[in-house]
């Protein structure tokens, strides 16, 4: 068998295989259909400072090779996170990592901050595709200040190993992918969303509560693996790629573009055991192609 094993900055992955915040829950929902322990890493649901409810229903709807979601970070903040959550999930015998959002950088940092002092969380995922709302609503990733700015105030109090999630929908991603190593981050993870829409022409309106969502599945893997190769070549930090993986012939993709790990979300929704599939069937190309170690392919691609 070949060797899996996978490392951002201090993180040791036992493969490259990690769950998309959002599509898996808290990890136990899937626990009948997967071994937990057979995956490299677990993204929790988003978490705030406070609870949110998020926005109103309809909050997903199909698309042609995807789906659109405006869920709105619903969770119930931090502090129940910390109490009631963790407990359960501190030993399932893989990494578990914190899917982390805010309203403002000292909001962030203040989230990142709680998290820290819980000990088998080893790291977290910035989501900083977040609403700034000092600024009028311009999301933070969109911008190298914005992105900077929630970075360094976040690195500024949480000493473990800080993923950065970027958001798509810029006009340069390297830049930003730059902007915020240079502020701390030990590793970029890329794709989000895309922003889109859909309509109901019976009804004559939009689809979702809010008019847009976020378009995840399919759809977005050729947009996601080209920015994965983009930023993989704009900064010397691990990058982790997701964005429409379905099978392990897409996660050896985006690793030959230059991603370090990988992650699984919409599909979730399709095959609840699809993660443990790819984990299979990655080991199987590589014992097929007679490659030793699962690092050799990382960047293959220039």
């Amino acid at each position: 068998m070949a060797s899996l094993k996978v490392k951002i900055k201090d993180l040791e992955l036992k493969n490259p295989v990690m769950t998309a915040s959002g599509t898996f829950g808290y990890g136990l929902e899937f626990a009948d259909f997967v071994s937990l322990s057979d995956l490299g890493g677990i993204i929790v649901k988003g978490t705030t400072l406070e609870p949110r409810e998020g926005n109103d229903y309809p909050r997903m709807a199909e698309t042609p090779m995807g789906m659109l979601n405006c869920v709105g970070l619903q969770n119930k903040g931090v502090d129940h996170f910390c109490t009631c959550i963790y407990p359960q999930i501190e030993k399932l015998g893989t990494h578990v990592i914190v899917n982390v959002s805010g309203h403002s950088p000292e909001n962030y940092a203040a989230c990142a901050e709680r998290i820290a002092a819980l000990r088998a969380i080893p790291a977290i995922e910035l989501n900083i595709s977040c609403p700034n709302v000092s600024d009028g609503g311009m999301a933070f990733g969109v911008t190298c200040a914005g992105a900077a700015s929630v970075v360094k105030a976040v690195r500024r109090v949480y000493p473990k190993t800080l993923i950065v999630k970027l958001s798509p929908n810029v006009t340069n991603i390297a830049d930003i992918a730059r902007a915020c190593e240079a502020e701390g981050a030990d590793s970029l993870s890329l794709i989000n969303t895309l922003m889109g829409m859909a309509v109901d022409i019976e009804r004559r309106k939009p689809l979702l509560s809010i008019r847009t969502g976020g378009l995840s599945g399919p759809a977005v893997k050729p947009v996601a693996l080209r920015m994965v190769y983009d930023v993989a070549h704009a900064v010397n930090i691990p990058v982790v790629g997701l964005g429409g993986i379905s099978n392990a012939t897409d996660a050896l993709e985006f690793m030959m573009c230059g991603a370090t790990a990988i992650e699984i979300g919409t599909a979730n929704f399709i095959d609840p055991a699809v993660t443990t599939k790819v984990v299979r069937g990655m080991d199987e190309w590589l014992d097929r192609h007679g490659v030793a170690d699962i690092r050799d392919i990382i960047g293959a691609i220039r």
